[in-house]
């Protein structure tokens, strides 16, 4: 009995310990939630100190900047205190204006390192004198407009140009005139730049190797090239590892090789320009996702010349072009996966040439016009789709006037798959022995020996 009310009581002791711990703790908690409320308080004070710091910090960055970037104009005039380019480019800063009044510069090797725009009144002349390169451009920003830029130097081993821009970005080349250079304007690891509204004319040279190119892309991306006219240059625009890029209303003519040559560019857009009379036409190789829209490729002769030489493209889509007396229209090597519809091939040697290793493209609604030859192949086998286009040596019937003829068209002849075989042949051409052999292979089609046709020609031409 005396045992179990001591036990109790130790019970009750117990008890009253682990109350009155609870509460002790309970006491501490309230203190250190108090506490850390202050801290958090005091840290939220810091951090608006802080940002009230950073504010004005900004606040006055802003303001020294803009007093800073307030441009200044820089007069260039023989007659004036500042008679060259070099040296008011000593002179200037980031964000400055050098005008350069009308006059005849005879300066060369002019490197723009700061951000300037340089501007000429009534299309001052800077004459390299063959020397070396004119304007080499190593500032982003930089904008350069209605000058004459002339005779640069030439050299196998040096890119010698008219206006050079090397690893800089959002850089300007507008209304000048860029002639007789090796290059014309030559951009290396540049990004985000406009070349617009220039006129660019080489030497005249009978060789491609004294000759540059007009606009050469290396290694860049975002280019916007348009509305420029170009002639007398090796290539009139080439691009090579230039991704993303527009090239857009230029004309690119009489050139010594092509109007138009680039490779491994992806993803460009070449929309609106005219190539004509150049010597090898127009040649794209190793490049995937080229979109040609509304372009000219007319007048492109030679035995190695062609409107549109497509190697190694896969992708790739070209639609509502014009194809206008070249040797050959379209030349396929090699290439997969192309989109080639509403286009006009008309008066050429070749509307078509496909090789046997181009797979997987289809033609669709384009109009074939009175070319010599509407395809051409040195495949048996017939791996095209033509669908849907109009040819304007199909004699067919449409007895349901639904538009589309009642009998498949064969666009290979017989004789264009003698002269793939046999070059020579080409001799016989509008001979009475060819026009026997197309009477019948009218009557046996069967004869014909390629397999690819048109399952379904159009009576009438695409609009």
């Amino acid at each position: 009995m005396g045992r179990s009310k001591i036990i109790g009581k130790k019970k009750l002791v117990r008890k009253i310990d682990i109350f009155d711990f609870s509460s002790e703790r309970s006491e501490e908690s309230n203190s250190i939630f108090k506490s850390f409320d202050y801290v958090q308080k005091t840290q939220n004070e810091n951090k608006m100190k802080t940002f009230i710091k950073i504010y004005f910090l900004f606040l006055f960055i802003i303001t020294f900047r803009q007093a800073k970037l307030e441009a200044k104009e820089i007069i260039i005039d023989k007659s004036g205190k500042i008679t060259s380019i070099k040296q008011a480019l000593r002179m200037c800063q980031d964000g400055d204006r050098l005008l350069i009044k009308k006059g005849y510069y005879k300066e060369y090797d002019i490197e723009i390192n700061k951000r300037v725009q340089i501007t000429g009144e009534g299309m001052p002349v800077v004459d390299a004198e063959f020397k070396s390169g004119l304007f080499h451009i190593k500032a982003d920003e930089v904008r350069i407009e209605g000058l004459i830029i002339k005779n640069s130097g030439m050299s196998f081993v040096t890119e010698y140009a008219g206006i050079k821009i090397d690893s800089a970005n959002n850089c300007v080349i507008r209304g000048n005139k860029i002639l007789y250079n090796y290059f014309a304007i030559y951009i290396a690891y540049g990004s985000d730049c406009m070349i617009e509204n220039n006129i660019i004319s080489g030497r005249k040279s009978k060789s491609e190797t004294t000759s540059g190119n007009g606009i050469h892309l290396w290694y860049c991306k975002n280019i916007t090239i348009v509305n420029n006219k170009i002639s007398n240059q090796r290539d009139g625009i080439y691009l090579e590892f230039s991704e993303n890029s527009t090239i857009e209303d230029n004309i690119s003519e009489d050139n010594l090789r092509y109007g138009l040559h680039f490779m491994f560019s992806h993803r460009c857009v070449y929309k609106g320009n005219t190539f004509r009379r150049n010597v090898g036409g127009v040649a794209v190789m190793y490049t995937k996702h080229v979109h040609m829209y509304n372009n000219k490729f007319e007048n492109n002769w030679g035995p190695a010349s062609y409107g549109l030489l497509l190697k190694d493209i896969t992708d790739s889509e070209i639609k509502n072009n014009l194809f206008h007396e070249n040797s050959s229209a379209i030349y396929l090597e090699n290439s997969a996966r192309l989109k080639i519809d509403d286009n006009n091939f008309i008066d050429n040697g070749w509307a078509v040439k496909i090789k046997s290793n181009s797979m997987d493209n289809e033609f669709t609604k384009n109009n074939f016009v009175d070319n010599t030859f509407d395809v051409a192949t040195g495949s048996i086998k017939n791996h095209v789709i033509f669908n849907k286009n109009f040819w304007s040596k199909y004699t067919g019937y449409d007895l349901n006037h639904d538009g589309i003829g009642d009998v498949p068209y064969k666009p290979v002849g017989l004789f264009s798959a003698i002269i793939e075989n046999n070059s020579p042949a080409m001799m016989l051409l509008r001979s009475l022995f060819i026009q026997i052999l197309e009477v019948a292979e009218k009557v046996v089609p069967t004869i014909t020996p390629v397999d690819l046709e048109d399952a379904q020609p159009l009576i009438k031409s695409v609009r």
